[in-house]
């Protein structure tokens, strides 16, 4: 049973055995905070960078998310994430460029700028902000992902909901799976091809990650990375015979599908969750019961819950 609203506060252990104490404590509002979380070792590549370029940084670092920035300067200029990438491909409204512009050429399309993809419509926060300010403005944005620049756009960090999710993980945060996960999960047969998860993906609002199911029997988890990784690794192209997207892309999402299948509980602490992501290297959990998948938590929802579980606490 769910526990009321001004009870449900994520709380984390304290040093020397003094108890649970709040969120607060742990990421304090003190300014330049954020940096604290943040990563700052952050790659980013120049606008000129070609689309298949970027995709393999993004595959070889497992980025979702990668910053475009002028190589001189570091000035940010724009992002690049893997939904952009799975809407080129076939999802959404950048693919009219690839047909477009380059009439189907799966080829030629990669080997354009990586700025032809970008968003570049930029959601930052500055290097003096602190974790509660981050975390508000990454829920409010409903964004995993923000850049932390200085007073000159530079560069300086990148916080991610990786970031918030590490705070908890394996911790008792005393809440359930259940309460934050997703219960309404689209999901992709086995047999569809890449180009139609590709469209599910981006039109059923950007969703980076789908279970695939065969016979009603959960296979897996795809995601925009897996999709990107396989054009990064080259495989897709050993599949090409005319240059048209439409080889690389009409293979069954299956193939992508990897074999482990990692899930979680409704029960499962999110503490608990969390750590099972970091542990495994994965972005989300199917919530099994009995064979039956009920919802999906993904790092996003740690975001969700500590900002709903603070309500009342930000200002």
């Amino acid at each position: 049973m769910k526990r009321p609203s001004e009870d449900r506060k994520i709380r984390m252990p304290g040093a020397m055995d003094r108890g649970p104490v709040q969120f607060d404590s742990r990421a304090a509002k003190r300014t330049g905070d954020v940096l604290t979380i943040a990563t700052t070792d952050v790659v980013t590549a120049p606008p000129t960078t070609t689309i298949i370029g970027a995709i393999k940084i993004m595959t070889s670092y497992g980025f979702g998310r990668l910053p475009i920035a002028d190589a001189g300067t570091r000035r940010l200029i724009g992002f690049v994430t893997g939904v952009d990438v799975v809407d080129f491909l076939g999802g959404g409204i950048r693919h009219n460029l690839l047909k477009k512009k380059y009439e189907g050429n799966i080829l030629a399309a990669i080997n354009a700028d990586i700025r032809e993809i970008m968003s570049p419509a930029i959601i930052s926060i500055g290097e003096k902000a602190s974790v509660e300010e981050a975390l508000k403005l990454m829920y409010e944005k409903n964004v995993g992902g923000l850049p932390v620049v200085d007073e000159e756009t530079k560069i300086k960090a990148l916080v991610t909901e990786h970031d918030f999710a590490k705070l908890v993980a394996g911790l008792n945060t005393g809440i359930s799976v259940e309460e934050f996960m997703s219960p309404n999960v689209i999901t992709a047969n086995s047999q569809i091809s890449i180009e139609k998860t590709t469209k599910m993906m981006v039109q059923q609002g950007g969703f980076r990650k789908l279970p695939v199911v065969q016979d009603s029997i959960m296979m897996g988890m795809v995601t925009a990375s897996d999709i990107m990784r396989y054009l990064g690794s080259g495989e897709a192209f050993g599949k090409v015979v005319t240059g048209d997207i439409g080889d690389v892309m009409s293979q069954p999402i299956k193939t992508l599908v990897r074999r482990d299948l990692i899930s979680t509980d409704k029960e499962a602490d999110l503490g608990a969750a969390a750590e099972l992501m970091m542990v495994k290297g994965v972005g989300a959990l199917p919530v099994m019961d009995n064979g039956s998948l009920l919802g999906i938590i993904t790092k996003r929802d740690f975001i969700r819950a500590f900002a709903e579980e603070k309500r009342g606490i930000i200002p």
